[in-house]
């Protein structure tokens, strides 16, 4: 944020070249914010520095540790082109040529477009950089290969367009790709098989969430929105408050707090018409 403060306060004084660049970087910095915080970036892989990463994540396959998305080119993505960027996140692969396990959700983040892409590179790039080592995942056997990834993509990654987008409703369809792609609902409120692929019959919730939580239906007869109204919904996404009066908890709370909350109130409105149509 200093970076974008001093940039602001030196337009006047650079060529008019160099302050039309400057705007540019700082318009593609903001909206690259906004594609961090709808992407929940911050709530995996902030610990006990901004994304330095370092948080367990508990699965039946073992622990996985967040890695440093920061700008640091020895610990962190900075010495990344803009096509690593993309790769990894659309592919699961690292500019190593190493796969991802899918804790990493780029399962989801594959739909993504080129543009919030290059504008959450820009974002990323202009944070701080921190200096800590990534820990190793504490994975069994033989979930630690990597070599098999290649295999589990094959058998789970569906080379379909994004969910909702074969709507005739603009509206819709930007809020399927909210859902789908950048906010990744079906990550957590799908159902996975036994090798932790997500069940081709949707976001009906699961009994094995994140950190062994259960994770209520988006969509089917047992869903809570079923009985929701629009207005119940957007309020949930702002508020993380449901008709009760009750509030959620758990990695939902997180969700509220750094992604559905920061919403523009045109995407609250996209993504609460995307998931009240689901069931109506």
């Amino acid at each position: 944020m200093r970076i974008i403060t001093y940039m602001t306060l030196s337009l006047a004084a650079l060529p008019l070249s160099w302050a039309n660049a400057a705007q540019n970087q700082q318009s593609d910095s903001e909206k690259g914010a906004y594609i961090f915080d709808l992407a929940g970036c911050a709530s995996c892989h902030t610990k006990d520095k901004p994304l330095a990463g370092g948080l367990a994540m508990e699965t039946d396959f073992g622990v996985f540790y967040t890695p440093n998305i920061s700008p640091d080119k020895e610990f962190g993505i900075g010495s990344w082109s803009q096509t690593d960027f993309n790769r990894a996140l659309r592919e699961g692969v690292s500019p190593a040529g190493e796969h991802y396990f899918p804790a990493f959700p780029y399962t989801s983040y594959r739909w993504m477009s080129d543009e919030d892409l290059r504008v959450l590179k820009v974002y990323i790039d202009n944070q701080q950089a921190v200096k800590i080592a990534n820990q190793k995942h504490d994975l069994a056997f033989p979930f630690n290969q990597r070599g098999l990834m290649g295999y589990w993509k094959w058998l789970f990654v569906d080379p379909m367009p994004v969910p909702g987008s074969d709507s005739q409703d603009p509206q819709i369809q930007r809020g399927a790709y909210i859902a789908n792609a950048l906010t990744h609902c079906a990550e957590c409120h799908t159902p996975r098989s036994l090798l932790g692929g997500q069940r081709t019959i949707g976001m009906i919730g699961t009994t094995n969430g994140p950190e062994g939580e259960s994770v209520p239906g988006l969509v089917g007869p047992k869903a809570s929105f079923v009985q929701w109204s629009k207005d119940d919904i957007a309020t949930l996404l702002e508020l993380g408050m449901t008709p009760e009066g009750d509030f959620v908890g758990g990695s939902m709370s997180h969700v509220i707090d750094n992604s559905t909350a920061k919403l523009t109130p045109e995407d609250n409105q996209a993504l609460t018409a995307y998931l009240y149509q689901l069931n109506n």
